[in-house]
């Protein structure tokens, strides 16, 4: 956590004429899911397309599921590129995209059986990788016709007769795969399989052609994203100003604090600390804490915010300092 700083988003927050302020900080996660250490290069293909012999079946599918025939084949590409450009957030990580591999699988959401190892090991060791990622299946669907269908309901419910009236919107549906194959252990990395949705504005009944493979790009960088650490957002409340003879004084710490001067705002309020008004000394306190976590001293951010509670009874410090306990219970700061 010493270096927590360098991960953090900092708000700080004004609100009108209110005694509080409140900064937001962006707190890093595990990622889901992680590589070995020995794999740093990883050679990611495409299973996903149809035999020409399955084609009829697959049209009919696109029919049933108002998919357009044919655009699967070109969009799980665009996930495969998308894991490309996701991939550049993984340190010392290489991606690569064989030129000549080329693998048919069910072309369905049907999972397919795992790959032979053999050939695993041989893919990687043409292509110099240490692991091979495979998009196993990668379907598609909108909600064109359920929409519409509802649209037509809702018409005859109230009017008594249908409208000729299509949908201003559609939801596409993208759901793949994903399968990292270990030829060194022969055993599975990872395999995950996931349902993006992305929602577009139609018109006239007409899919925008952009629909399909930008919601399959996101569904490739969303897999990838499971290697990735991620964020989630807490808010600290603090002091923007106090009364009486240090209120100049205070405020001249916060204004350090908006301009994430922290430090300085720090070396302002530890003169107040220990004011003769009690009050004042209580918020000067609970700053400080707050201060010292958006520096990453969470440690010192507790010791601050447990004595503007037990010295001067400030119960934004009480609360403040039973987070941070928590943290330090579950994190171990």
């Amino acid at each position: 956590m010493k270096n927590l700083l360098l991960m953090l988003m900092l708000v700080l927050a004004i609100a009108g004429c209110s005694r509080y302020g409140y900064v937001s900080l962006n707190y890093p996660t595990a990622p889901v899911a992680y590589l070995p250490e020995d794999v740093n290069s990883i050679a990611a293909v495409n299973r996903s397309l149809t035999r020409e012999e399955d084609r009829d079946e697959k049209i009919v599918e696109a029919i049933i599921t108002t998919e357009v025939a044919g655009s699967d084949r070109l969009a799980s590409d665009e996930s495969i590129k998308g894991v490309y450009d996701a991939i550049l957030g993984l340190e010392n990580v290489l991606l690569i995209i064989p030129a000549t591999v080329k693998m048919y699988g069910t072309g369905t959401r049907e999972l397919p059986e795992l790959l032979d190892w053999n050939l695993v090991a041989d893919i990687c060791k043409t292509e110099g990788a240490d692991a091979l990622l495979v998009l196993e299946t990668f379907d598609s669907n909108t909600d064109l016709l359920v929409s519409t269908a509802t649209s037509q309901a809702a018409a005859i419910l109230s009017t008594g007769s249908p409208v000729p009236a299509l949908p201003g919107q559609i939801k596409m549906n993208v759901a793949c795969y994903w399968r990292l194959y270990n030829p060194k252990t022969k055993l599975i990395i990872d395999q995950y399989q996931h349902n993006s949705y992305t929602s577009f504005d139609i018109q006239g009944g007409i899919i925008p052609p952009h629909a399909l493979p930008e919601t399959a790009y996101e569904a490739g960088r969303a897999y990838v994203e499971r290697f990735l650490p991620s964020y989630y957002v807490v808010r600290r409340d603090l002091y923007k100003r106090t009364s009486g003879s240090a209120k100049h004084q205070f405020m001249a710490g916060y204004r350090r604090a908006e301009v994430a001067n922290w430090q300085g705002a720090i070396e302002v309020w530890s003169e107040l600390s220990d004011h003769g008004k009690r009050k004042t000394a209580g918020r000067a306190c609970l700053n400080i804490a707050v201060a010292n976590e958006v520096l990453g001293d969470t440690e010192n951010a507790l010791v601050w915010a447990k004595r503007s509670y037990e010295f001067y009874d400030d119960k934004l410090g009480r609360d403040y300092s039973k987070i941070l306990l928590r943290r330090r219970n579950i994190e171990g700061f």
